[in-house]
């Protein structure tokens, strides 16, 4: 029913910068928070943040608080992730997460991207 398209992981030094793109698609798409979560290695998938389907509420966790911020065009149903500040703990594949507000709690997301991998070196 939605689609999800995660594009924008590559390699970057420590201290860059990257934003990723998640695409969607779907007949109630525009109806559903969407967020990011990302899982490294032997690691849990960790959420990292929500906004809500007009665009509003949006939040991150408070490790990447100041570093990461969560931006939606609802026009176009494409989901943002800007990350400045890079560090090699970040290095994760990245996906991209459709559900009910808010998100991170309850049944938790819907539907998931594919994942983009994000790789920061030292």
């Amino acid at each position: 029913q939605v689609q999800l398209e995660e594009s924008g992981g590559g390699l970057v030094q420590t201290g860059g910068s990257l934003r990723l793109s998640c695409a969607a698609s779907g007949r109630f798409v525009g109806t559903y928070a969407m967020g990011w979560y990302r899982q490294a290695p032997g690691k849990d998938r960790e959420f990292l943040g929500v906004v809500g389907w007009r665009g509003s509420n949006s939040h991150v966790v408070d490790s990447v608080k100041g570093r990461f911020t969560i931006d939606r065009d609802t026009a176009k149903n494409i989901l943002y992730l800007q990350m400045n500040d890079l560090k090699p703990e970040d290095t994760a594949v990245y996906y991209c997460a459709a559900g009910p507000w808010p998100l991170r709690t309850g049944w938790g997301p819907e539907y998931w991207g594919q994942g983009t991998q994000v790789t920061v070196s030292a």
